[in-house]
Formats: structure tokens, sequence, C-alpha cells
């Protein structure tokens, strides 16, 4: 499998880690793309450098390079994750406003009809937010904000970490062991 996967600037870096550890560990080939803000919040949030994280991924673009292979549709590959996913990011996106990598990558997987995953991180929505991922979920993006959950009584905060990123793994048609299955109530 070949994914792309673009970090902004939101807050939740730690996710982006975790998904990145998940497939690499998955054997997954990762295209990664970092925003020039998003270098800032993995090192104010997690001490991580971007060199750090792209250890993780087979191949690293830069944010302004809208030359980079995955900029184009004839750029195969199985889908591509937005994590955390940054409002202005969203916009550009619902938008086709194509102003870096990330947003370009993002169009291109939406017309060739490939997945687009979205964890948007923001708190709390306001009509603009939540119409743009109304668009975005029309056009076949899946959005998924990073919401615990708790019926698998999570003791930290990796494990609520863990919930969300196996969910994105489950969507990605990924094995992973991060979270337990729903076996319904004895």
């Amino acid at each position: 499998m070949r994914l792309v996967v673009a970090v902004t600037g939101a807050t939740g870096s730690i996710y982006a880690v975790k998904l990145l550890e998940a497939l690499k560990a998955n054997e997954v080939d990762v295209h990664l793309i970092v925003s020039h803000w998003a270098e800032k919040t993995l090192q104010l949030e997690m001490g991580l450098t971007v060199e750090d994280i792209q250890k993780m991924s087979g191949s690293r673009y830069e944010e302004d390079d809208l030359a980079a292979p995955v900029s184009s549709g004839s750029f195969q590959h199985d889908g591509m994750v937005i994590i955390p996913c940054s409002m202005k990011t969203l916009a550009a996106i619902a938008h086709g406003f194509d102003e870096n990598l990330i947003v370009r990558a993002a169009d291109v997987t939406m017309k060739e009809r490939r997945r687009l995953i979205l964890v948007p991180r923001e708190t709390p929505l306001n009509a603009v937010h939540l119409n743009n991922m109304l668009t975005l979920c029309q056009l076949g993006a899946l959005i998924m904000p990073p919401m615990p959950a708790f019926y698998y009584h999570p003791k930290s905060i990796d494990d609520i970490v863990n919930h969300l990123v196996g969910r994105i793994l489950d969507h990605l048609g990924q094995e992973q062991q991060l979270i337990p299955r729903w076996e319904g109530i004895d």
C-alpha cells in the first residue's frame, strides 16, 4: 500500500506520529508532507523535528513543492490522510484553493476518486467550519475528528490517541492491534 500523509500546524501532532509509527510497522509506503507550522507544532507538543518523523516515511516533500510527484493524478497511491488538519487547510481543500502541496495533493486525491481522510482539530466549531466539512463529506472525503470513545475504558492519553489511529487504520484497510473490537455488552 502507498499513502500520502500530511501534517498541518493544528494541535494534535501526537496523532500524526502514532499513525506514522503504525504505518511503518505495517510496511506502508508513506509519502509525507509536513507544513511549516506543523514543524513548529511538532517541536512544541512533542519535542520532535521533521527529521525525527521523516524516519517513519519513505519520502518527504516540502509544502511549497508543487512539482512533487504527489501533486499529479498520475502518481498512483491508495489514499491520503491529513492529520491533524487545520481549518485553513480544510477550507482550502473545500474551495479548491491549491495554495500548497498539501491542498494540491488532497485535490488530486479527490479528483482521482481516491480515499481522503481528514482529522480536523478545532473546537468549538462555527458554521463556516461545519459547512466546509459538509462540502468535503459530500465530495467523498471522510471527516474523522479526534473524538475520544470511553466505552473501552481508556487509561492513558496513549489509549485515547490509539483509538482514533486504530479507526483510521480500519478505514485504510490496514491491520491494527491498537484498540479492541467492540463485542457488545455481556
